[in-house]
């Protein structure tokens, strides 16, 4: 009686069979296509840290500058001419009580300098910096030279930095009794590594704030949109309120709530490490220079037909000597002969068809053998056709 049943109901076990077996096929290939569809978004819409993107409003770096001296040099520094050292030098003696009559002296051991330093905005009193030093005269060098005390100032005239040390110089400058000059990279700009003390440093506490401000290194709409909602969907989870709004396309206010006044410092490190995708305006980056291009994953163009030729024009110039009969009064003469060749590379025109990305550019403009220099034209060709959708930035 059951080997009756399994015969009659086998066909249909078995085309039940192979009914469950396409599904759970078809299952597997869509959950696959669908983990690699996640995938791929992923890579294309990469997800970066907000302290990447964006920095607090109030903490900047101050710009620092100071002139000075650098003495010490092997007879590379600034000649006779250069009345500025001179006076400098004059000036620097007379406080130690030394007087110089006339300022008659040699400075080919001296250098007048432009001493620059960017101070950080958590530098504190007592920690030292590196300063740039460059020369403003005719020296020569300034490798084996010391800086002087210089003092270094902020745009609203406040000392913040005191500088002196030797100084590190990354090239040389070498001269031949004949006249010859051998350089290397730039001997009359050098640095002086932790030179610089810190007298004056920036203050700012954090408790006194009600709100801080992030400010993004690229403004835009859409990402600012993005960091709010980033933001606002952690604060809701720990602090149960949203804390953030966006003022414009760069600045986007944070609230500080009342229990992380006390340790802002683990607040904000909380908040930059959250993550996003931001969005960015459609580029195509040219540098004419070097032929390189830079395209933009979200650039689109509408149809448009392109086609391609190389014209190349070849002049042969052949000489041929012209020689009179025996016993004429005719002259031995040289003929030029030119032959005129024009060849012209015919290709076929390309079709790209719209809302192409630029996979499909990059491939149809390398199918008519175009080269960087030549796909540079083609591109400011289509960007004033009106069928490239994007930026074109030429560096």
């Amino acid at each position: 009686m059951y080997k009756l049943y399994y015969n009659l109901l086998f066909p249909f076990n078995k085309w039940i069979g192979g009914i469950l077996s396409l599904t759970c096929l078809l299952f597997i290939n869509a959950f696959f296509a669908t983990a690699e569809t996640s995938t791929i978004e992923t890579v294309e819409n990469p997800s970066v840290r907000i302290k990447d993107i964006s920095k607090i409003a109030s903490l900047y770096d101050i710009q620092l500058r100071g002139y000075g001296l650098v003495v010490g040099l092997n007879g590379t520094g600034d000649s006779s001419s250069s009345a500025f050292t001179i006076q400098t030098v004059t000036n620097m003696l007379q406080r130690f009580g030394i007087s110089v009559p006339g300022g008659k002296f040699n400075t080919k051991n001296v250098a007048a300098v432009i001493v620059t330093a960017d101070l950080p905005f958590f530098a504190k009193t007592g920690s030292r910096i590196d300063v740039l030093v460059s020369s403003i005269g005719d020296a020569k060098s300034l490798a084996g030279g010391t800086l002087l005390d210089t003092p270094l100032q902020a745009p609203d005239e406040q000392l913040y930095v005191l500088a002196q040390g030797p100084l590190s110089v990354g090239g040389f400058s070498v001269s031949g009794g004949a006249g010859d000059n051998i350089q290397k990279n730039h001997p009359t700009v050098g640095t002086a590594p932790n030179s610089g003390m810190v007298l004056k440093a920036p203050e700012f506490k954090y408790s006194d704030q009600e709100n801080l401000q992030l400010v993004l290194n690229e403004p835009d709409f859409t990402t600012a949109t993005h960091l709010v909602s980033a933001v606002n969907q952690w604060s809701s989870q720990d602090f149960g309120e949203p804390i953030a709004r966006a003022l414009d396309a760069a600045v986007i206010e944070i609230k500080i709530p009342q229990q992380s006044k006390k340790d802002v410092v683990t607040f904000i490190s909380k908040m930059e490490k959250l993550t996003l995708s931001p969005d960015h305006v459609a580029e195509v980056v040219i540098d004419e220079r070097t032929g390189t291009i830079v395209v933009g994953k979200d650039v689109r163009i509408s149809p448009v037909a392109i086609s391609h030729g190389n014209l190349s024009i070849q002049i042969k110039t052949e000489e041929e000597i012209s020689q009179p009969e025996a016993f004429s009064t005719g002259e031995t003469k040289v003929i030029s002969r030119e032959d005129l060749e024009v060849q012209e590379e015919k290709q076929d025109m390309q079709v790209i068809r719209g809302g192409a990305s630029i996979d499909d550019v990059v491939r149809a403009l390398n199918m008519i053998g175009v080269t960087s220099r030549d796909m540079i034209i083609i591109l400011q060709a289509i960007k004033r056709a009106g069928a490239l959708h994007a930026k074109l930035v030429i560096m």
